[in-house]
């Protein structure tokens, strides 16, 4: 089939709220490690910043689940978008990803969102530290500033259980011929007696930090990984007397959803909120401090849902007629909560609501 070029300002940039996105490849990086590249299912261009992340909406039963994976493609190419995931043993999106998702298939996505990234917090020169799949904001980052800004001084440092899992290894030693001012350092756990390896060993601390990046109290910082390698990287930092101001992470770990007891103990002995579903015909009672999401799941009305802590924005719907107390993470741009969205998993009626689930 004839391809027909489009120059980027001839087309309309990707919206989450008009198409999906279509597998384009599946590729295979380290061991239950793959990227996933897609095209917009209509012509379009994908407008974000490096660093920042999407939903998908995996299709793994009757119901399906929401998944947050951050963007490992650089916006500087915005006729692909790709995300580098890592199936763990108990992870069930994932694994059908794996197990399931080929070319040509077709796949609901919310975002781009996020502030985890360089152009939100900018520096004169860089150190990011990552562990397993945490390198793919970092990724992101490097291929942007590779293509917009090849002189950037960066300070790679990627942590691995071993050398095979080192995930993007042979695209950042190409890179660091090309930008002379990015230095990698990888740090692996252990080795068998297959894998030659003449690098560090061990875990992150001060001292190996010290060593890659002797200048790093002069940086500034992005770090991602799981949550106690970061807490190793901030304990280190803080130690050597780092400035954290300069310090930004990544992290997605659902929060569990309360009920503010400020909220419930201002509104005792007022009648509760009724929220109007106008998709799904139902009204129900908001009990004082529940969010929106909160009460849907208690009747039986399904809002799409990841973080539930007002980060990913999985969970936006339009808010019809009513005001709500939403405090959210970045997870909604002002643009749309002036059209009249809110996040459902972060937002409190202050008095009858409607919205369009």
């Amino acid at each position: 089939m004839a391809v027909t070029y489009q120059h980027v300002d001839q087309l309309q940039p990707w919206s989450d709220r008009l198409h999906r996105l279509e597998c384009t490849s599946v590729t295979l990086e380290a061991p239950d490690v793959m990227t996933f590249t897609f095209k917009a299912e209509k012509p379009a261009w994908f407008r974000y910043l490096p660093g920042q992340f999407v939903t998908l909406e995996i299709p793994v039963g009757p119901e399906p689940v929401m998944r947050t994976y951050t963007l490992s493609s650089s916006p500087s190419r915005p006729y692909a978008l790709a995300v580098t995931v890592k199936a763990q043993k108990d992870s069930i999106g994932t694994r059908w990803l794996f197990e399931n998702f080929k070319p040509g298939m077709s796949i609901r996505a919310y975002g781009p969102l996020g502030d985890f990234s360089y152009v939100k917090h900018p520096g004169e020169k860089y150190l990011f530290i990552s562990a397993g799949s945490g390198i793919t904001p970092m990724m992101s980052m490097t291929r942007d500033m590779a293509d917009r800004a090849p002189l950037s001084d960066i300070v790679f440092i990627n942590c691995a259980r071993s050398p095979s899992e080192i995930i993007f290894r042979h695209e950042l030693e190409n890179l660091s011929r090309l930008m002379p001012k990015l230095n990698l350092g990888f740090v692996v756990e252990h080795c068998g007696r297959a894998e030659p390896w003449h690098g560090l060993r061990g875990f992150v601390d001060r001292a190996k930090i010290s060593l890659l990046a002797p200048d790093f109290l002069d940086r500034t910082i992005f770090c991602c990984g799981p949550e106690p390698f970061m807490a190793a990287v901030r304990s280190a930092l803080e130690g050597a007397g780092f400035d954290m101001r300069r310090y930004h992470q990544e992290s997605f770990q659902p929060a569990v959803q309360t009920v503010e007891p400020e909220a419930a103990a201002l509104a005792e002995g007022e009648a509760p909120a009724i929220i109007s579903f106008a998709l799904a015909g139902k009204q129900a009672a908001c009990k004082p401090g529940e969010t929106v999401l909160m009460t849907a799941r208690a009747n039986g009305i399904r809002i799409g849902a990841a973080c539930e802590s007002g980060l990913c924005g999985t969970c936006r719907v339009m808010m019809l007629s009513g005001a709500v107390d939403m405090n959210h993470n970045g997870g909604i741009l002002d643009e749309e909560i002036e059209e009249g969205y809110i996040l459902a998993c972060c937002s409190r009626p202050k008095g009858d609501i409607e919205i369009e689930v």
